[in-house]
């Protein structure tokens, strides 16, 4: 495997900072509070049905660029197709990846792209992931929260288009995801 260094004047590619995270989705709901015309009173069932997907996204916070894929499992051979397929659509980049210390992000067998690094974040310390203000902002304005999916099909068709609807809101994604007291810190 080929190695880059931020020094390296050989590879003129620029260098681009991500942060990855993954979340899973399916039909147990979420009952919260939600906006009713007066004098009415919401009505939400709670769904308790074990059935799961999960979405693997990474973004800039600096230029809100995203990239996500959708996969039925969780581990590492689906984090190797997630880098494998963010490597291709980000070739032009020299990239550092941010993530956590779960088990597919630190497995002998998580296979790095020629493009990609990974710098792990601390432990215990998901304020320090941008990606999880994602997670937030999906399930809480795009119909994830007090909706009842009849099958993990359809939790599939919502979030791939809610994915897609993402990938085109660069400037929600930098709001969300820019970490504004670190500009404070260096005026």
């Amino acid at each position: 495997m080929a190695t880059f260094y931020l020094n390296d004047d050989t590879d003129t590619r620029p260098i681009k900072l991500f942060f990855e995270d993954e979340a899973r989705f399916g039909r147990i709901n979420i009952v919260s509070r939600c906006w009713v015309p007066k004098a009415t009173r919401a009505k939400v069932t709670k769904q308790m049905i074990r059935e799961y997907i999960y979405a693997y996204t990474t973004v800039c916070p600096e230029t809100g660029e995203n990239y996500s894929i959708i996969s039925p499992v969780n581990n590492t051979d689906a984090m190797n197709k997630f880098l494998a397929d963010f490597s291709i659509a980000y070739n032009h980049y020299r990239v550092i990846m941010c993530l956590d210390g779960a088990g597919w992000h630190t497995s002998k067998e998580l296979e790095l792209p020629e493009n990609v690094r990974i710098l792990k974040l601390p432990p215990y310390a998901p304020e320090l992931n941008p990606t999880e203000h994602i997670w937030d902002y999906i399930r809480e304005q795009k119909k994830f929260n007090n909706y009842n999916f009849e099958t993990l099909n359809e939790v599939e068709e919502n979030l791939c288009r809610t994915l897609k609807e993402l990938n085109t809101e660069h400037e929600t994604l930098i709001s969300l995801c820019n970490f504004r007291w670190l500009k404070k810190l260096s005026c």
